[in-house]
């Protein structure tokens, strides 16, 4: 087995394909190309490659629809994450909101240059090998985190399990991408401190040269969505308009 790291390319566009295979392969990677989500999928399921390239407009099945069942089987079998990439001809920034909704590590709109693909690929890797090791040795297995002192006020309904980079809410474990981890992890730590956007991007995200303000808005709100399903009644995460974000104090007990 090549020890390159493999990339998986699902593109219809041949001719798109064959420069990619070619950009990747002289930069030392092994693509594997895919013409449509079925094969994409069986290609997958035999092999987990290192990211994986996804074409929106997929003959045989939408991409963002791709990203999802790849994602459910990463769940399924408790298999490690794989950045996902999605490549399209779509510049609208709905669908670039929405990719980076679903937990994309990127969204490149055709045309592009095909080595600035290669170093965004590059970049990616290295940002999710960090976040592999970054959890820190010392840190407890599971730790409850408080708004004030027990006699004060009761502790806020997270408990964070750095080990298995886990969060429950009210005792449910959320399923929660590395960024939405992250963003929750910070903000459950710090409660009522109000963290500016390019902060969450500076802490949360390895490179945010890379990233930008509406990248950590959308992460907010899908993580809003899987909070407000374990507690509709409560909204824990505060927006101050033109600033950032914050976690409440005085969250419910239930």
């Amino acid at each position: 087995m090549s020890s390159k790291p493999r990339i998986l390319i699902v593109e219809d566009e041949s001719g798109i394909a064959d420069t990619l295979q070619y950009v990747l392969r002289s930069d030392g990677f092994t693509p594997v190309w895919c013409e449509t989500a079925e094969a994409a999928l069986q290609s997958f399921r035999q092999e987990l490659p290192a990211l994986a390239i996804l074409d929106v407009g997929l003959p045989d099945m939408n991409g963002f629809e791709l990203f999802k069942q790849l994602q459910a089987h990463l769940r399924e079998r408790a298999l490690p994450e794989v950045p996902m990439v999605f490549l399209t001809a779509r510049s609208d920034e709905i669908d670039r909101v929405v990719g980076l909704e679903l937990g994309a590590d990127d969204y490149i709109a055709k045309p592009f240059s095909p080595r600035e693909l290669v170093a965004r690929v590059r970049t990616i890797l290295r940002r999710s090998q960090r976040a592999g090791i970054s959890a820190p040795a010392a840190a407890p297995p599971t730790v409850s985190v408080s708004a004030a002192p027990a006699a004060v006020m009761p502790p806020l309904p997270f408990v964070v399990d750095h080990e298995r980079m886990l969060i429950r809410y009210y005792g449910q474990p959320l399923e929660l991408s590395r960024y939405e981890y992250g963003l929750l992890r910070l903000l459950v730590q710090r409660p009522g401190r109000v963290f500016t956007r390019d902060e969450l991007l500076s802490q949360v995200w390895d490179d945010a040269s890379e990233s930008f303000d509406r990248t950590v808005d959308a992460h907010i709100k899908t993580l809003r969505a899987k909070l407000r399903a374990v507690a509709p009644e409560v909204e824990p995460i505060r927006t101050l308009r033109g600033t950032g974000y914050a976690l409440h104090e005085d969250l419910p007990a239930r």
